[in-house]
Formats: C-alpha cells, structure tokens, sequence
C-alpha cells in the first residue's frame, strides 16, 4: 500500500467534511444550483483552479494542468439534491424544503479534496486532470447537455463515485468495483388508457378505462416475469395510475405510468416494444384504445473493462485488498454517469460509507445520512488513479 497517499488523504478530511456540512445547508435541485455553483466556483478560485461555468445547465468544468503535457483524466461529482425535506435532526440540516438525501453534497466535496490535493502535486503530472462538477443527476440530467458542449474532446479516462450504501452487499467501510454494467438504464413510460365513460350503474354502457388498465398492469408485470431470461437482470415497475373522480361516474380515461430498468440495450428496447404491444392489443380487446410514451432517459453504467483494472490495482496501492470488493451483479439503481461512460473509457465505483454501524438508512429518504469519517476514500483513489494514470 502506498501510505503516503493514503496519509495524504486523510489530512484533507477535516476539509471534506468541512465542505459537505457547508453544501448540506444549500441543497437545489435540477439544473439551477446558483447556490452551490457560487460555493464551488469560490473554492476553485481559492485554489488557483481554472474554469468555466455553465450557468444554465449548473455545471462547472475545472482544469488542473501538469507541468508536462500528455494524456487528459477527468473526474466527475454529481452537485443536485432531492425536493425532500430532511428529518436528520444534524446541527446543519437543510432548511429551505429540498435535501441532499443521495450524497451528493459529499461527492462534491471529495472532488474539492482531490482538487486541492492534485492541484499542489500537479509538478508530478504528465497531462492534466478534468474536473466536472454536475448539476441535474436526479433529473433531468446535466451529463448529456454537458457532453454536448464538448467538455470530452481531449478527455482519454473518466472517473466517479458513489458513496453512501448504494449496493448493500459492500461491506462498511470497503470500496466496490465491477467491469461491465455496474447500474441500470433509467426509463419512463406512460399509457393512456382511453375508453367511453358513463354512470357506474350501467357499465354496458360504457367502455370502462379501469377495467383495461387494471388488465394491462397485471399482464406488464408478465413481460419480465415470463419473456425476459432470469439471467437478464430487468424490472418493470408500475408506480403511478390515475383516473376517476366520482364513486358512481366511469371515466373516459386513465393514466397509467412506471419505470423500466435493465443492463442490456437489446432487453431495453424489446421492454419498450412490448409495452406498446401489449397495452393497446388488450384495450382494443375491449374497444378502447391507448396513447403511448415511453422515454428513454438513462442508458446502462458500463464500465470499462481494461481501465476498471487499471483502477482496481492502482487502488490496491492505497488500501489493503480485504477493502476491495469486486461485485459479481450490478445494482437497479441509476445514474447518468453513463453518457461519459458511452464516449470514453472510465469507471464508476462505490464507496460504502453509510452512517452507523447496522440498519442502515437508504438513499432517498428523509433520515439518510453518511458516515463522513470515510469520505477520504474517495480522494485517495481519486487522487492515487491520477498520479498512475498522468505518470
């Protein structure tokens, strides 16, 4: 192990921590983040970092240049919160209705500890190191508007990470690792449900739109139940119906809406194909009809296979090998750090760093909460992957 570089981590963790608390108390949503893009931005300047904002889209892109040239490394963190409000009970709770209950706030400050520390070692960089601070992960994504910009024109490898208890197999305290798909696409559909309306009396009357949706939410849960291979991981989950607004009135119409996750682009679209299929042929079995949507919003994580290695034994120099764990089976969960990951080859790891020592709090919810204490982590193989790699 390279205790040297480890050290050098840990003496920016009451920095880190420092820095999270600050953007806990500013948490925003979406793609308008004026608060934490003002913090960040100062906190560049303080370094001595180079930027450029991107104001509408609350993206920052920083560069840290060696003092020879050579190949370009980047380094993502996701900066947006959630529109929940915290019940924490922390002495710097977010109070202005929206939280960061994913982690992000702690992202962002491990990419500032990198920073600050690559920034003082950039003399031993052979080539410079890309910093991307991201707004709009949750929705509605800031990495494919940034991409477009051409922030990846001269970047060879990207780097990011997860911390909190995103995969809870990971063991408190380990960092995980996978080549391949590490998380699943994100998507959305929406059915419209159309039929003919009229009293609850007389439902012969009528072409009843509840009936049709209850119908086609029972035969979605077949498509991957009974036409997807067990061994594709892929779920298709209902979680929105609505229509009606009287007990005693049918109602022309219901919306029925969900998310669709899988790994594989095949199994994705043959999801979005079969939807459509199945919701207007049982609708028009009883004469309705059906409006239909489905967006594709996120695509798979792949991880890069030769590059992930490359990770994992530049990692092996900072932490003992029992602390990494190579997973066999990617999460359901989401993120946008796959577009970077669909032009370049990079990786995205998770560092488990829940708070407490058992029942641990989910992502998303209101007490989510991580153990700052290990955030160092995450600079460490930021760090330690960059000196390799610009080496």
């Amino acid at each position: 192990m390279d205790l040297n570089k480890l050290e050098l981590a840990k003496s920016v963790s009451d920095y880190i921590i420092n820095h999270r608390r600050n953007l806990h108390k500013i948490p925003e949503i979406g793609l308008n983040l004026p608060l934490t893009m003002e913090y960040v931005t100062k906190e560049l300047r303080k370094l001595g970092i180079e930027y450029e904002e991107f104001e509408d889209i609350s993206c920052i892109v920083g560069v840290i240049k060696g003092e020879r040239s050579g190949k370009t490394i980047s380094l993502r963190a996701d900066m947006d919160g959630l529109p929940i409000i915290e019940n924490t009970n922390l002495t710097f709770t977010s109070t202005n209705g929206n939280m960061h209950a994913c982690g992000h706030d702690s992202h962002t400050a491990i990419l500032l500890g990198a920073a600050k520390l690559l920034q003082d070692l950039k003399s031993e960089l052979v080539g410079s190191v890309k910093l991307i601070f991201q707004g709009g992960e949750e929705y509605p994504g800031g990495a494919k508007p940034l991409i477009e910009r051409g922030i990846l024109k001269d970047v060879s490898a990207i780097l990011g990470l997860h911390g909190g208890i995103i995969d809870p197999s990971i063991p408190k305290g380990h960092i995980g690792f996978k080549t391949g798909p590490i998380m699943a696409s994100m998507d959305r559909f929406l059915i419209k449900v159309i039929g003919k309306g009229g009293h609850g009396a007389h439902p012969e009357d009528t072409i009843d739109s509840i009936n049709i949706a209850c119908e086609i939410v029972q035969s979605l849960n077949k498509i991957v139940a009974r036409q997807i291979p067990p061994t594709e991981p892929a779920i298709l989950s209902v979680t929105r119906i609505d229509g009606g607004f009287n007990q005693n009135i049918l109602p022309d119409i219901v919306e029925i809406e969900g998310t669709c996750r899988s790994t594989n682009e095949d199994i994705r679209h043959f999801i979005y194909k079969r939807i459509g299929e199945v919701s207007s042929a049982i609708a028009a079995g009883y004469g309705g009809k059906t409006e239909y949507i489905y967006d594709f919003k996120y695509p798979a994580v792949q991880n890069d296979e030769a590059f992930t290695k490359f990770v994992i034994e530049s990692t092996k120099k900072l932490v003992a090998p029992r602390l990494i764990d190579i997973l066999k089976v990617p999460v359901m969960a989401s993120d946008d750090m796959s577009f970077y990951l669909e032009e370049i080859p990079g990786t995205y790891f998770f560092l488990s760093n829940p708070k407490g020592e058992k029942d641990f709090v989910s992502h998303h919810r209101s007490d989510f909460d991580i153990d700052e204490d290990l955030m160092y982590l995450g600079v460490g193989v930021f760090v330690q992957v960059c000196l390799d790699y610009l080496s």
